[in-house]
């Protein structure tokens, strides 16, 4: 009886290990487009001059259907392609585009290149997407789709820059008349000691296809952040411009990495770490072993 529950046990470690390494039956692309004033505002002297006054790239990731982004390529825990190219070895490959790239896609911290953030955006989405081996490709669909005017969030918004809040369903409903679907809006609270948010991003979700092109609604139409305040407070600032000259007054704060990934809001086991899999599967070898060695030691001491 023992054994049957240590081998069902770790029949189910093992099928967990297969469903994380399916990264790449993803359902669609999320397009996350950034505001550069709502990132930089708590500290404009973190971020290089001159800040763009237009919505810059943070990336193209393929997301599972529940609105998850796929994990990042892992050899163990998630191979959902076959030898995609490392980070390190795109860069030479985006030379025909490095202009555009430098334009639309920015790195807007200071201190940090351009060739880090496209790199780190590789290897956190680049790696799972249609174009493993092919980051020219990959690029160029996501500066075709952001240079789009359809999709340009400063038109399909409804509303200009401007130091009045604005409510998150109204927003999200100018978008809808304006695209035809629901975007996911992400939220930031940058300024310390008030509770205001601020548009940070807005995220387009098109169908899964070489190139994406077919937009669809986004399973969740905005980030935990802004889900942080209660309904009835729920009111986003997409603030001015801000120029090398504008001083704000408010406390300076760290600018937040926005290389990060995006956080995802299900637990599930694709997101276990490979060392995470890796200790349970080992515990669970060391039982079977354990208890092999145990029956061994009782038919011993019946033989004696």
């Amino acid at each position: 009886m023992v054994m049957k529950q240590l081998l069902a046990l770790a029949a189910a470690v093992l099928a967990s290990v297969v469903v994380s390494a399916r990264g790449s039956d993803f359902e669609f692309y999320k397009l996350s487009l950034i505001w550069p004033s709502s990132v930089c505002i708590s500290a404009p002297q973190n971020c290089k001059s001159p800040i763009p006054k237009f919505f810059t790239i943070h990336g193209l990731w393929p997301t599972l259907k529940n609105g998850t982004a796929v994990p990042p390529y892992d050899q163990v825990t998630n191979k959902c392609n076959v030898d995609p190219l490392k980070p390190n070895q795109i860069v030479a490959k985006l030379t025909s585009i490095r202009g555009r790239l430098e334009t639309k896609w920015p790195n807007l911290i200071k201190g940090k290149s351009d060739e880090i953030y496209w790199e780190t955006e590789w290897s956190h989405h680049g790696m799972c997407s249609d174009y493993p081996q092919d980051p020219l490709t990959y690029f160029t669909s996501t500066l075709d789709l952001a240079e789009n005017s359809k999709y340009d969030p400063l038109k399909v918004l409804g509303v200009p820059p401007s130091n009045t809040p604005h409510d998150i369903d109204t927003l999200l409903e100018n978008v809808k008349k304006n695209v035809g679907y629901y975007p996911q809006i992400s939220c930031s609270m940058p300024i310390k000691g008030t509770k205001q948010l601020y548009l940070k991003e807005i995220r387009f979700c098109f169908k899964r296809a070489m190139p994406p092109s077919a937009l669809q609604n986004c399973p969740d139409d905005m980030d935990d952040m802004c889900r942080s305040v209660p309904p009835a407070q729920r009111t986003v600032m997409l603030p001015l411009p801000i120029t090398t000259t504008t001083t704000t007054n408010v406390t300076p704060t760290l600018v937040r990495n926005i290389m990060s990934p995006p956080a995802s809001t299900t637990t599930s086991w694709p997101n276990l770490t490979c060392g995470s899999l890796v200790y349970v599967q080992w515990g669970i070898i060391g039982l079977l072993v354990l208890y092999v060695l145990a029956r061994r030691n009782r038919v011993h001491e019946h033989v004696e």
